[in-house]
């Protein structure tokens, strides 16, 4: 995960540099951080939403008539809670914390110049393992005989098409985002033999805050 941050920041600070060459007065890199909302739709499971943190940099730069592109790299820390048992009786939603990157392409339409503009486009992600608190790491998960710490390892690529809009100053934005995960997620659980078809998909809504420089 670190040289995907190296190599894209390079690449961001070379596009930018060009960029600015082209076109001074409307391509700049922005700063970006914010909270999310994680989803995981799921039948295997029963599963509740969780806030998280997102930071991470963007180049807006035009693109054709009234389109901008935006290249961006979005780190983030993602939470969801999953119906569990400790014992026999005692019920208790875990906290699931996946720590991602992403890498985004979007097209941007300027509805209003330098104040609000629509977007959408593909966005990758790259994931790490499902963490836990190790203290639940053994408690059942309700409905199925699985322990917490069997469904850790999940798949490790993301494809989300995403929509959006950004509004605000020329220097100063708010990003609100959602993005639906086509591929199935919970999909590397099924090579680990545990007896249960996995399918599962996830959403995740965004807001952010932009500084442009």
């Amino acid at each position: 995960m670190k040289k995907l941050y190296f190599t894209t920041v390079f690449i961001l600070i070379s596009i930018a540099g060009f960029s600015q060459y082209e076109y001074r007065d409307s391509n700049r890199i922005g700063i970006t951080f914010g909270v999310n909302q994680f989803t995981l739709n799921t039948n295997n499971f029963q599963t509740k939403p969780a806030s998280g943190w997102n930071a991470g940099l963007s180049m807006r730069g035009n693109f054709y008539n009234d389109w901008d592109m935006v290249y961006g790299m979005q780190f983030s820390e993602n939470n969801f809670l999953v119906a569990t048992k400790s014992g026999f009786v005692s019920n208790a939603d875990v906290n699931f914390k996946l720590s991602s990157a992403q890498i985004s392409l979007l097209l941007s339409y300027r509805i209003i110049e330098n104040h609000l503009n629509f977007e959408f486009g593909p966005t990758v992600q790259i994931n790490g393992k499902l963490k836990t608190d190790y203290s639940n790491e053994n408690n059942i998960i309700s409905g199925t005989t699985l322990l917490v710490k069997d469904i850790e390892d999940i798949s490790k690529f993301n494809f989300y098409p995403t929509v959006g809009i950004t509004a605000g100053a020329k220097h100063f934005r708010v990003n609100i985002s959602y993005q639906y995960g086509i591929n199935n997620m919970l999909g590397n659980l099924n090579s680990k033999n545990l007896g249960v078809n996995f399918k599962g998909n996830s959403g995740i809504l965004n807001g952010n805050l932009i500084i442009y420089l």
